[in-house]
């Protein structure tokens, strides 16, 4: 896959600086303050062996960039009643010791559509934007191709984490529930970013065949339970009087 660079800005208690983004799809790579940092996902992000930064220079967690936030766009293709379009993606991720808050704003024919000021990963987040786009406009990147599916297991990383199948691509046509993809895991090309997007995506089924093991795309949110309405307690004179004993017949 060919490599893509994203401008944008890093800040942490240092100080402000711009910085690209660089991705083939899979690995990320950074270079801030003259530093590289390369990773798989977002909170993953640690220098690169051979250059280890100045001590006090970055907040490093584990050995990745944390207390930290990273800001940047970039371009991302949709599909408006079934055209292509590019619209641009502007991504706000503060990296925290806990957990990142992540914050995407998709701009589109001069409308903004956001998701949650903290989402906890990019499937979510990606998720929620495509549940607000109008009728006829579908996100057209891994998350949303008919190939790519999470490793069967509760949670799941910030991002990175996404499974593609397009070199099994039939046999995933006919995959459906946990199993199904367990016995197909072995066949994945490897792993892509959320956000990444290539020239062999398809429209994710909505049931059925080729949902997999996380279903469609977006998964529909869960009706919320009318609540139930509590039952008057009985009076005093409707109280249930015990029963007397069973008449012979």
């Amino acid at each position: 896959m060919t490599d893509e660079s994203w401008a944008g800005w890093y800040r942490d208690r240092n100080g402000s600086d711009s910085v690209v983004l660089t991705t083939d799809g899979q690995q990320l790579r950074l270079r801030i303050r003259g530093v590289d940092f390369e990773g798989e996902s977002f909170d993953d992000l640690a220098p690169v062996s051979g250059t280890p930064p100045e001590s006090g220079m970055f907040a490093l967690a584990d050995g990745a960039l944390t207390d930290c936030v990273l800001e940047w766009d970039l371009p991302l293709p949709v599909l408006v009643d079934g055209v292509l379009r590019q619209a641009t993606l502007g991504c706000l991720l503060s990296l925290r010791r806990v957990d990142p808050d992540l914050y995407l704003t998709l701009h589109l024919d001069g409308a903004a559509y956001e998701s949650a000021r903290a989402e906890s990963d990019f499937a979510a987040a990606l998720t929620a934007i495509q549940r607000v786009l109008p009728d006829g406009i579908q996100l057209q990147t891994c998350i949303a191709c008919a190939f790519s599916d999470y490793f069967p297991a509760p949670g799941r990383g910030l991002s990175g984490g996404l499974a593609c199948f397009r070199g099994a691509k039939d046999a995933y046509r006919g995959v459906e529930g946990e199993d199904a993809v367990l016995d197909l895991w072995d066949r994945r090309t490897g792993f892509v970013q959320e956000i990444w997007s290539c020239k062999e995506f398809e429209v994710r089924p909505s049931r059925g065949a080729g949902t997999g093991h996380r279903g469609a795309f977006p998964v529909e949110p869960v009706e919320p339970v009318e609540p139930v309405e509590p039952v008057e307690p009985l009076g005093p004179r409707e109280s249930l009087e015990p029963l007397g004993p069973l008449e012979r017949a």
